[in-house]
């Protein structure tokens, strides 16, 4: 691609996203828009309006000092005085109303990104949140998004604003001779490029070392979040930590002041420059003052022009200067709405079956993320029959989660079929198939809200203070934790917001687990569902598993090999593969892995 074509091609992406920009401002409050264009128009024409007026002050004055009517001769001054001061007045009352309606509009343009940025969040699919660059993508957003649109908006406020004044001023100046508005031009454009130039580098340098950035962050996270707040003061890793921030800060701040420093070296050049040029035109214009070319007042009038037309020009290039920097930056907004979901929903779904008469096929299925070379799933073929119960066990990363994520549609196999009484799953609609099987995985959600509400987000169909909502919390043991709360199930759980009470982790997991049993689904799926709870809470728990889950798909995945004695089937995987499938006194009949893992287990409870 030649320098030219490449050009071209920066300037058409820049357009586009500027013409974007603009689409989501408007979307975001069109009313706030047409007030504000209103506003700029006229503030716009009032500094001609009132230069003119000066000059006309001014010229009275003059003709009143040789007049021998002097009380006419005041009278007409006043007059002049007094349009000044309505201009300054409506002057002062649009630039009243322009920050209100600017301070409106940012606010509504702020939570229009919130709202479009958390729609992408939802839509986008779990490997992206699995995914290093995400998080970069995602820290540049946050870091740029919020602020870029309403400051664009502005921007264009200005420019047009601005813009106006200095073709009018512009074309008074050149009334006078041509020369000047020439200099008026010519003496703020470097500063600009100088701006332009430094813009484009300052986003290079974000774009960088948002890597570095992000970490950062996570140091301060570490030091000041309760996640990690026991550890941390546990084994002394606070100076540490503090120390690694410091180290990156500097860095940071080493490299943009650098580029900083070059910047204001090369903007005090074009500023002297400038300076030269615009004192050199007030000696000319004064000059033919006396000369007698002009009057007093056009001596006024074209010094506060000039004077008035330079600051409107430096602005307004400004202005377009900070347009360009802003629609550079915003491109970070737009490289995360332009993500694409990786699990793409069927154009015509199908009806997911009320009645399941087949069950659940894995066939020959594969699966390999996408940040990694080893295969996490390699042909897994199974079946699980309606009613049946079944068990996942393995060690640490055989990939028992995965085939839930899968079966979820989280992911997508790489190779093979998933299918739903003989329907690939991919012929779902992912919301629809989601509502028909209740999960709770081993890292299961805290959310700070009531208790009651903890249990409600399991299935939000139902009203909000359902009976079911204390039936599921007795049947995962989680209701007696719960009444003894001070204010019982409207009781705000964790230590995030006032009045909250924290809970203990397996106390937690009981919400979680009535989370899971609240949801009317076909497919229950409980990941490491009693690994917080103690022997006889886990005991309690399965003595109402069966009763719970019949007519329904179970799925069990369980470090624990005492908990899955009770399945139908039982699968072992090994390194994503299956190794071994039957019930639990079929395989240690069998003497493989599984039952080597059952009595290297049962040893310690002899």
């Amino acid at each position: 691609m030649t320098f030219s074509a490449y050009t071209l091609k920066q300037k058409f992406q820049w357009t586009l996203r500027l013409g974007r920009a603009l689409r989501l401002v408007w979307q975001s409050g069109s009313g706030w828009t047409i007030a504000s264009i209103v506003l700029l128009i006229v503030r716009g024409t009032l500094p001609l309006l009132s230069l003119y007026l000066m000059k006309l002050v001014v010229d009275a004055v003059s003709i009143g000092l040789t007049s021998t009517n002097k009380e006419f001769a005041f009278s007409q001054v006043a007059f002049f005085i007094v349009l000044a001061g309505i201009v300054s007045l409506v002057d002062a009352l649009c630039s009243s109303f322009a920050e209100l309606v600017s301070e409106g509009q940012a606010m509504v343009v702020t939570d229009y990104v919130y709202s479009i940025l958390h729609a992408k969040s939802i839509e986008l699919d779990l490997e992206y949140y699995e995914n290093s660059q995400y998080y970069d993508t995602w820290h540049r957003v946050q870091q740029e998004a919020f602020f870029r649109p309403t400051r664009i908006v502005n921007g264009l406020a200005w420019v047009t604003q601005n813009g106006i004044s200095v073709l009018a001023i512009a074309s008074l100046l050149f009334s006078f001779h041509w020369s000047v508005a020439a200099i008026l031009l010519f003496a703020t454009i470097p500063g600009v490029f100088v701006r332009l130039r430094y813009a484009s580098q300052m986003y290079r340098w974000k774009h960088k070392r948002t890597s570095a950035e992000r970490r950062a962050r996570y140091f301060s996270r570490l030091l000041t979040e309760d996640i990690h707040a026991k550890e941390i003061r546990l084994f002394n890793l606070g100076t540490l930590f503090n120390q690694r921030f410091q180290e990156l800060r500097s860095l940071l701040r080493r490299e943009q002041l650098t580029i900083a420093t070059k910047r204001s070296a090369e903007q005090l050049i074009t500023q002297i420059s400038a300076s030269i040029a615009v004192f050199s035109s007030y000696a000319f214009i004064a000059y033919q003052t006396v000369q007698g070319s002009f009057t007093l007042g056009d001596l006024v009038m074209y010094y506060q022009a000039f004077k008035r037309g330079q600051n409107d020009l430096q602005r307004m290039l400004s202005s377009l200067a900070g347009l360009y920097e802003d629609n550079l930056f915003l491109s970070h907004l737009y490289e995360f709405l332009d993500l694409k979901p990786k699990v793409v929903e069927p154009l015509h779904p199908e009806p997911v079956p009320q009645t399941l008469q087949t069950g659940i096929v894995f066939d020959h299925v594969n699966f390999q993320y996408s940040t990694t070379t080893r295969k996490g799933l390699e042909n897994i073929t199974l079946t699980i029959q309606p009613g049946q119960v079944v068990a996942f066990v393995g060690e640490n990363g055989a990939g028992k989660t995965t085939l839930i994520k899968l079966l979820c549609r989280l992911y997508d196999p790489t190779e093979g079929v998933i299918t739903l009484d003989g329907i690939d799953l991919h012929h779902f609609k992912t919301t629809a198939l989601r509502r028909q099987i209740s999960v709770i995985f081993q890292d299961y959600a805290k959310y700070y809200l009531t208790a009651k509400e903890n249990i409600w987000l399991g299935n939000t169909d139902l009203p909000s203070n359902h009976e079911q909502i204390a039936v599921a919390a007795s049947h995962a043991g989680a209701d007696e934790v719960i009444t003894s709360l001070p204010n019982g199930y409207n009781t705000i759980l964790g230590k995030w917001f006032e009045q909250g009470e924290e809970l203990s982790i397996g106390q937690w997991q009981k919400v979680a687990l009535a989370r899971a049993f609240l949801r009317d689904a076909k497919i229950i799926v409980l990941d490491e569902p009693t690994s917080a709870l103690d022997a006889k809470a886990e005991e309690e728990v399965f003595k109402k598993f069966r009763q719970l889950v019949k007519g329904r798909m179970a799925i069990l995945i369980s470090h624990r090999l005492s908990t899955v004695k009770m399945v139908d089937c039982i699968y072992v995987l090994k390194n994503g593969k299956i190794v071994e499938s039957g019930s639990h006194d079929e395989l240690v009949q069998l003497g493989g892995h599984y039952a080597h893992l059952f009595e290297t287990q049962a040893q310690y409870y002899k």
